[in-house]
C-alpha cells in the first residue's frame, strides 16, 4: 500500500503549494535528527512527502495513481512488476522493443524521460541543519544582522573541493574508465534495462587526484568552524523561520545542504505587537483624564510626547502614526498606547468634600 502523503504532512488534498510548504517547515523543524528529541525516521518520511506534494508533475502523477513513476507502479506495471491490467503493450514494438524474448539494451533514463527518473544517477546533496537564533524585541521590529559560528562539513578550502593536492596532477578514474558513471544492467519484461549510477570512486568526474590533498586527505571534504552572516528581516515574528540555501553541510559532487533558522524574539515590557502596530498601556491620572494634558513616553524610536485630551476614557487608545513595525517599503505601522485610568489610593477630607459637591452637580 502507497504512503498518504497528504495525511504525513497534515494537509488536505486541496492544499496550496504554500500550504505544503508551511506543513512541511514546521514538521522538519519538529523531527531534524540534529535537535533534541528529534526523529530521523519520521524526518526522512516528511521530507518524501513533500517532495512529492511540492513537485507539480509528481504529484499529479501521486494524485492520479496512488504513486509516482519513479516510485514504480506507473503506467504499465503492477506493483508485483509484471503488465498492469487494462494497458495496451501492443504499441511498444514500434518503440523498438522486439518481441521474441530478445535482450533489449537502453538507458531507461534516456526512453522513458518523465517516467522513470530513476534510471539516471542521482547526485548527493548535503546533510540540512537547523539552528535557534534568539533576537531582542527590538532587533524582531527593525531586523538586525548576526555572524554564526557553525561547526559543519565544509568544502576543503585548500584543494577547493578538488581532493587533490596542490599542482599534482589528474589521472582517469580506473573504476568508471574516465565516465563518471558506473552502468548497472538489469533483466525485465522488456529484456536487458541498464541503468547507470555515479561513481563513488571519482564523485561523476571521471578523474581522481594522482596525489590526495592533505588537509582533507583527498576527501575535498572537511569537519571546520565557518561564520556566516544571518540578516533577519525587519517585522520578523517569534517561531518564524529563516531559510539559507547551501549553508548546510556540503558533500562532495553534488550542492550543499540548507541552514534552517528558527527565530525566537524575547518579549518587551512595554509593547506587544498586533500585525505591523505595536501596543503599549499608559496609566495616566483620573484628574489627567478629566482635564486633558501631555506625557513623555517611551517609543522604539526615543522619547515622543503624546497629547492626552479632557475627558478622555478609560481604554481609549491614541494613535501615533509611523511608530510601528517598518513594512519594507518605506512605511511603518502605528504605534497604538490604550489609556488607563488609575485612582487614587485615598481621598483627603478636602478631596473627598470637594468630589461630593462635584456629584451632586448634574452630570458629574
Amino acid at each position: 500500500m502507497s504512503k498518504d502523503y497528504y495525511k504525513i504532512l497534515g494537509v488536505d488534498k486541496k492544499a496550496s503549494g504554500d500550504d505544503v510548504k508551511k506543513a512541511f517547515r514546521k514538521l522538519a523543524q519538529k523531527y531534524h535528527p540534529d535537535k533534541s528529541g528529534g526523529d530521523e525516521s519520521k524526518f526522512k518520511e516528511v521530507n518524501e512527502a513533500y517532495q512529492i506534494l511540492s513537485d507539480e508533475k509528481r504529484r499529479a502523477e501521486y494524485d492520479t495513481y496512488g504513486r509516482t513513476f519513479e516510485q514504480g507502479g506507473g503506467p504499465g506495471f503492477s506493483a508485483g512488476g509484471g503488465p498492469a491490467s487494462g494497458w495496451d503493450f501492443s504499441n511498444f514494438a514500434n518503440m523498438g522493443f522486439a518481441g521474441g524474448g530478445e535482450d533489449v539494451e537502453f538507458d531507461i533514463g534516456d526512453i522513458f524521460g518523465d517516467f522513470f527518473s530513476g534510471g539516471r544517477a542521482k547526485r548527493a546533496r548535503g546533510r540540512d541543519i537547523s539552528i535557534d537564533l534568539e533576537l531582542s524585541f527590538a532587533e524582531s521590529v527593525f531586523g538586525t544582522e548576526r555572524k554564526i559560528l557553525l561547526s559543519k562539513n565544509i568544502t576543503c578550502t585548500t584543494c577547493s573541493g578538488t581532493g587533490a593536492k596542490k599542482d599534482t596532477e589528474m589521472v582517469k578514474c580506473s573504476s568508471c574508465g574516465g565516465k563518471g558513471q558506473i552502468r548497472d544492467v538489469h533483466k525485465s519484461i522488456f529484456g536487458s534495462i541498464s541503468t547507470s549510477r555515479e561513481c563513488a570512486q571519482c564523485h561523476g568526474r571521471g578523474e581522481i587526484p594522482k596525489e590526495p590533498c592533505i588537509d582533507c586527505r583527498g576527501g575535498g571534504i572537511k569537519h571546520a568552524s565557518e561564520e556566516i552572516r544571518v540578516r533577519t528581516p525587519s517585522g520578523i515574528s517569534d517561531g518564524e523561520m529563516i531559510r539559507m540555501t547551501g549553508k548546510g553541510e556540503a558533500v562532495r559532487g553534488g550542492p550543499a545542504g540548507d541552514l534552517y533558522i528558527k527565530v525566537h524574539v524575547q518579549k518587551h515590557s512595554l509593547f506587544r505587537r498586533e500585525g505591523a502596530n505595536l501596543i503599549m498601556e499608559l496609566p495616566i491620572k483620573l484628574s489627567d483624564a478629566l482635564l486633558g494634558t501631555e506625557y513623555n513616553i517611551e517609543t522604539l524610536d526615543g522619547q515622543a510626547k503624546i497629547n492626552i485630551p479632557e475627558y478622555i476614557n478609560h481604554g481609549e487608545i491614541i494613535r501615533l502614526k509611523g511608530k510601528g513595525v517598518p513594512l519594507g517599503d518605506s512605511r511603518r505601522g502605528d504605534l497604538l498606547v490604550q489609556v488607563k485610568v488609575t485612582l487614587p489610593n485615598r481621598l483627603s477630607r478636602k478631596a473627598k468634600n470637594i468630589i461630593q459637591e462635584l456629584r451632586d452637580e448634574e452630570g458629574f
